[in-house]
């Protein structure tokens, strides 16, 4: 596995010196979002010289970009709201080749207008899981014309909020383009901390294979998903990544959640539970 970090992370005024602090931590490959350079995270046109620059400035200090961020609410109760994030995100998906990464991170989306992550009982309506097989089919068609793979992220907010769901809809839409964030912090509802063990082994039985990014937050509260620092909650390290080491998962873990100053003891805790299974 190679130890990452959520770029935007660190606020700096320009992309060198976000990426010179990446570097300046041990850290050598990011999951980068268009905020790192004054954009939306889906932006409504990105220039060739501004994705050739970006690329540059990964290589020039050896920092990989695990992947790109492209969130937006797949299921908003406003139709038009979804169109535009989709539109959007084919502006992403194409220049991803000249990035230098293939995986763009989705998330499945919610009914509340408001919050991207935020829970809503008609997420558990039949009406909303079309909604999200429709949306995802038209992102997959995007995928496929520009080489990319769509990672989505099971989370209790979202109405994928469970493996179970992540590998129904996996097994519906078939597609090698549609692939898996685990979040190990993402996926207790509420009342289920005390069944963490079972949960996590569940989820990586039904999804191990199709993991391509793997996420390092923690838990403190079940039933939400919160920003909480790795190592500063209640998820089991030891269980988590000895089962993405399981499911022989060798990608990016990138660590997010975290205030600037936790990053140095995050790292440090991190690659002591990496070193566990190495």
């Amino acid at each position: 596995m190679q130890l990452g970090i959520f770029a935007k992370t660190f606020v700096r005024s320009t992309l060198g010196e976000t990426l010179d602090v990446v570097a300046n931590h041990g850290l050598n490959c990011i999951q980068f979002n268009f905020a790192c350079v004054g954009l939306p995270t889906l932006p409504e046109r990105i220039d060739a010289a501004l994705a050739d620059r970006i690329r540059r400035e990964l290589e020039a200090r050896a920092i990989t970009m695990a992947a790109v961020s492209g969130t937006f609410n797949l299921v908003h109760p406003d139709i038009q709201t979804r169109r535009d994030g989709l539109r959007r995100l084919g502006v992403l998906a194409s220049a991803c080749c000249q990035l230098g990464t293939s995986i763009i991170t989705l998330c499945t989306g919610t009914r509340d207008s408001g919050d991207m992550w935020r829970r809503h009982p008609d997420n558990d309506s039949s009406e909303a899981w079309h909604d999200l097989l429709a949306g995802l089919s038209e992102a997959l068609t995007v995928a496929e014309a520009n080489d990319v793979t769509l990672a989505f992220e099971p989370e209790v907010g979202n109405v994928v909020d469970s493996a179970r769901k992540g590998r129904r809809l996996l097994d519906e839409l078939k597609s090698r383009h549609l692939k898996v964030v685990m979040d190990g912090a993402n996926l207790f509802h509420a009342g289920e901390l005390p069944r963490m063990q079972e949960i996590l082994n569940e989820a990586f039985d039904l999804l191990g294979p199709d993991i391509v990014i793997a996420h390092a937050k923690d838990v403190s509260r079940d039933g939400e998903t919160a920003n909480v620092a790795a190592g500063k909650g209640s998820l089991d390290y030891d269980l988590y990544i000895s089962l993405l080491d399981g499911v022989g998962f060798r990608g990016p873990l990138i660590l997010h959640g975290l205030d600037e100053k936790e990053v140095p003891e995050c790292v440090a805790f991190l690659r002591g539970k990496m070193e566990i299974t190495e």
